[in-house]
C-alpha cells in the first residue's frame, strides 16, 4: 500500500489500519483527489482531528471499563458524551466513519477482553464478572461471550485452563 501512496505523488503523514492522513498543507482539491484515488485501494483519509476524537472515545470506553467495579455507569453513551463534551451522535458517526463499527460494538468487544483477562488471571466467577461489568444477566454476557469468540465462557475457560497446564503456568 505504502508504494501506491507514494506513487500518487501526495504528501501523508500517518498510514495505520489503513488510514491515511494527508498533511497538513495539503489543498482541499489535492485532498479529494487523494480519497478518490485511495478508495480502491481501500484506504480512507481522515482528518487528525478525526482520528484524535476516535483515539479519546477509545480511551475513555477502556477507562470505563477498566474502572467499572469501582463506580455504576448507567449509560455508556452518556458517560463518553460527558466525559468528551460532544453529543453521543456526533461521536458516534465519526467514530463508525473511522472504524467501521459502532461504539456499541467496540465496547462489547472490550468488554469480552476484560472477561479473557478476568479468566487469565482470577478465579471469580461469571456471574461476578458479569456484575463487574455492568451485565444485565450472565446470559447476556454469556450470550456476546460465545457469538463474539465462537466458545461457551466455560468452555473458553477450560481451552485457556488446558493450555496454561501445557506450558506450565500457573
Amino acid at each position: 500500500m505504502e508504494v501506491e501512496l507514494k506513487n500518487l505523488k501526495k504528501p501523508f503523514e500517518y498510514i495505520n489500519n489503513k488510514i491515511a492522513e494527508p498533511s497538513k498543507n495539503l489543498i482541499q482539491k489535492s485532498h479529494n483527489d487523494l480519497k478518490n484515488r485511495l478508495s480502491p485501494l481501500g484506504l480512507k483519509v481522515h482528518s487528525s482531528n478525526k482520528i484524535k476524537l476516535v483515539d479519546q472515545v477509545k480511551a475513555t470506553i477502556k477507562e470505563m471499563l477498566k474502572n467499572a467495579d469501582k463506580y455504576q455507569v448507567l449509560n455508556c453513551s452518556s458517560y463518553i458524551s460527558m466525559k468528551l463534551s460532544h453529543d453521543y451522535t456526533y461521536l458516534a458517526n465519526i467514530f463508525s466513519e473511522v472504524n467501521g463499527i459502532s461504539i456499541q460494538q467496540y465496547i462489547i468487544h472490550c468488554k469480552i477482553e476484560r472477561v479473557k483477562f478476568y479468566f487469565l488471571t482470577s478465579d471469580i466467577s461469571l456471574t461476578e464478572i458479569s456484575y463487574l461489568l455492568h451485565y444485565s444477566s450472565v446470559a447476556h454476557l454469556s450470550s456476546q461471550f460465545k457469538k463474539t469468540t465462537g466458545h461457551c465462557p466455560s468452555s473458553y475457560k477450560q481451552i485457556l485452563n488446558q493450555k496454561i497446564n501445557m506450558l506450565g503456568i500457573g
